[in-house]
């Protein structure tokens, strides 16, 4: 493991809107590059992060922890005890990607990723769906102004940690078993937070699952949503199964503010979701430890895409979006606001999103984007990174 120290930007500054003698912030930052294009997109995403320091007089202490394909096929390890207490001892975590072709798929998948949200007590999943000014859909028709929802997902829980077995593999009586956890606790945890978020937006929470299905553990989501919503009669509150949310999002994404879900079903309307904002790599997500026994790790959804990594030609905004979720996240609510705004001009003026035509290499878009943060350019209306930074704020109270 090894410690890049700490990169100040200069002079301490005043953050604009602060009141009273200025002062240098600093935060303990664990960077994971991973595989693929994971240290591509995270390189250029500190890029970003030297511009907002900067500009708004905080610093970063950064640690490089080596965890992917190439260290678990150099050592045999994939989560040791001793990479856990390191990442324990950070503020936040700053996330590439991870999988690699040369590693048998679900290894570092269940070995690293889910196992780092379970160690850190990582209990939610947050997934922007936004559609940003000037920045080309699939979706017909589809403007900014009707597609602005966040995604609420559970993260630890569900078919992702629940037992499975298989007896007679490999004959024709194969008989494979999966089962599902689901527990009061982690879902009143991602149904309130789901409800404090919808607070700081448009106050609309929906429910996608599977109940008519799915009879118990739907049941135990819909009882949980019915006791937390009595606790915010301001909240409007509906329910939509996850079949018919795949038709809704795409044709009427407007109809959707604060959507909570469990941890499977969050994990594929996410990706259509994705597609609505202009694909995987502009899409941005955090993994939430709530009560600060442990950082939170943020990270883009797009994976390690192997078949591209070392071109330039991995679009970077999604690790920059996801850079923004993880200043909200610290209280750098100012310089979140500002990455976020640069991500999306610079998201704009890409000819295409990916590949050899967006006009730029992975590292030149970077620095386009951190350039734009050292602009006062107009910020994003109704920022999620505000309103995250309040439910944090709120939640630490």
């Amino acid at each position: 493991m090894s410690e890049s120290g700490v990169r100040s930007g200069g002079a301490a500054v005043e953050s604009p809107g602060a009141a009273g003698a200025a002062e240098t912030r600093s935060h303990r930052l664990a960077v994971i590059g991973g595989d693929g294009i994971g240290p591509e997109v995270t390189a250029a995403a500190l890029t970003v992060l030297d511009a907002a320091e900067a500009r708004f007089g905080f610093t970063t202490e950064r640690t490089d922890v080596p965890l992917g394909a190439d260290n678990y096929l150099d050592t045999g390890e994939l989560l040791t005890p001793e990479a856990v207490e390191l990442l324990r001892g950070h503020d936040t975590i700053l996330f590439g990607a991870i999988g690699s072709p040369r590693v048998t798929p679900g290894i570092l998948e269940r070995g690293v990723i889910l196992a780092l949200r379970a160690e850190l007590r990582q209990a939610i999943n947050l997934r922007p769906v936004r559609l940003y000014p000037g920045v080309p859909t699939p979706i017909a028709g589809l403007t900014p102004e009707r597609c602005d929802l966040v995604v609420v997902r559970e993260n630890s829980e569900g078919s992702y940690v629940g037992g499975g077995s298989t007896v007679h593999r490999g004959t024709p009586g194969a008989v494979a078993t999966q089962g599902s956890t689901n527990t009061w606790y982690a879902v009143h945890r991602a149904v309130d937070f789901a409800f404090r978020l919808a607070q700081q937006r448009r106050r609309r929470v929906t429910l996608c699952h599977k109940t008519n299905v799915l009879v118990e553990a739907g049941a135990l989501w819909s009882d949980v949503v019915e006791e937390v919503a009595a606790r915010f009669p301001d909240v409007e509150h509906d329910y939509v199964h996850v079949d018919a949310m795949c038709m809704h999002l795409p044709v009427s994404p407007e109809r959707f503010d604060v959507v909570v879900t469990d941890n499977l079903f969050g994990d594929i309307i996410t990706d259509l979701g994705a597609v609505l904002q202009g694909g995987l790599g502009v899409a941005a997500s955090g993994n939430l430890n709530l009560d600060g026994s442990a950082p939170s790790m943020f990270e883009p959804v797009h994976g390690s895409a192997p078949d591209i990594a070392g071109r330039g030609w991995a679009n970077p905004a999604g690790a920059a979006l996801s850079l923004a979720l993880c200043l909200a996240s610290l209280g750098e609510g100012d310089a979140a606001a500002a990455v976020e705004s640069a991500t999306a001009r610079v998201l704009a003026e890409l000819p295409e999103l990916s590949g050899a035509g967006m006009g730029g290499s992975t590292a030149e878009l970077g620095e386009r984007i951190a350039a734009a943060v050292q602009d006062s350019g107009e910020g994003v209306q109704s920022s999620l990174m505000t309103q995250l930074a309040a439910v944090q704020a709120g939640l630490r109270d």
